[in-house]
């Protein structure tokens, strides 16, 4: 199956140039968005496997993603911290060669389909996902309900259920789970 691409970049020319190097049998490239204006409910209705979008447009990953299967890519033609760079699960420099910025996407959708298995394979809900994030984070449960606005119960559920889907029972390995699954960021675990 095709991994859809969809390229987020204001400048037509650097998109028509990303368009024909990503041009592969492997991807199928989504009509490219020139703003980041709206840019969560056009991921939702366009669904991409993987966003390649400039940085300085919108760099918070978390955001983008929220539970979303995506992988996110920072375009760069221009300087941008390493600490931002750090959020996104690959970056590619214009000045890079035609091959070299394939085979980064290439490797990057190679990673997002062993992960859709990962994820597949115990499909947490929306809420279950917003629950293990806070337990990522070092919430407690009574934390944690608050923060949701649900009853400790509700939580003590949804951990369970979690426990059961993922077969992780410790809040590090919890944790390790998020962070390998783009959840989270390092910068948010305690």
């Amino acid at each position: 199956m095709k991994r859809r691409v969809l390229i987020v970049e204001p400048s037509e020319v650097i998109v028509e140039g990303l368009v024909a190097t990503l041009n592969n049998a492997e991807l199928k490239i989504l009509k490219p968005e020139y703003s980041a204006d709206d840019l969560a409910n056009r991921i939702d209705v366009l669904k991409p496997d993987i966003l390649i979008i400039n940085p300085t447009l919108n760099d918070n990953v978390n955001e983008l993603r929220n539970g979303r299967n995506m992988a996110v890519v920072a375009l760069l033609y221009q300087y941008v911290k390493q600490s931002r760079l750090r959020r996104f699960d690959g970056v590619i420099d214009i000045r890079d060669t035609r091959q070299s910025i394939l085979q980064t996407v290439l490797d990057i959708s190679a990673k997002t389909s062993a992960s859709d298995a990962t994820i597949s394979n115990h499909e947490l809900t929306k809420r279950e996902t917003a629950v293990l994030v806070e337990v990522a984070k070092g919430l407690s449960n009574k934390e944690i309900a608050a923060r949701l606005n649900v009853s400790i119960f509700t939580v003590t559920t949804h951990r369970k259920n979690i426990v059961r889907k993922t077969g992780i029972k410790s809040v590090a390995g919890l944790t390790v789970y998020a962070l390998l699954n783009n959840l989270i960021d390092e910068d948010t675990v305690i």
